[in-house]
């Protein structure tokens, strides 16, 4: 029996949501098949099942979630499936996503590749 967790363990049905305030820095990775709201700062790769960066969050790192949506500031790698990009948003990130929405006022930079159905 393994001691490393993974999202696809049988906690999946039993995952919430994890709100990172505002006053928090994390440096490292987070794991989660939950929801991760993150108000404070990450530096280092997600994975969840939905990420929301909030106007006062910043990520620096790869995220990778189902659902990613994006009000604050993120640099680095995304990997999507659903990519909602708020009119408040500052990315600078290489994105892989199969559906995206971005929002008048959003400022990106980086490269976008849309998955393969």
């Amino acid at each position: 029996m393994s001691n490393h967790y993974s999202p696809t363990d049988s906690s999946r049905a039993a995952s919430g949501k994890s709100v990172l305030a505002a006053d928090l820095r994390i440096t490292g990775d987070i794991v989660t098949a939950g929801s991760v709201e993150i108000m404070g700062e990450v530096d280092g790769s997600l994975t969840a099942g939905a990420l929301i960066v909030t106007h006062e969050g910043r990520v620096k790192g790869r995220v990778k979630a189902e659902t990613v949506d994006i009000r604050g500031t993120l640099s680095g790698q995304i990997d999507a499936v659903n990519l909602t990009l708020r009119s408040a948003a500052q990315v600078t990130a290489d994105v892989s996503y199969r559906t995206a929405s971005i929002e008048s006022g959003a400022q990106v930079e980086g490269k976008f590749s849309r998955k393969k159905d």
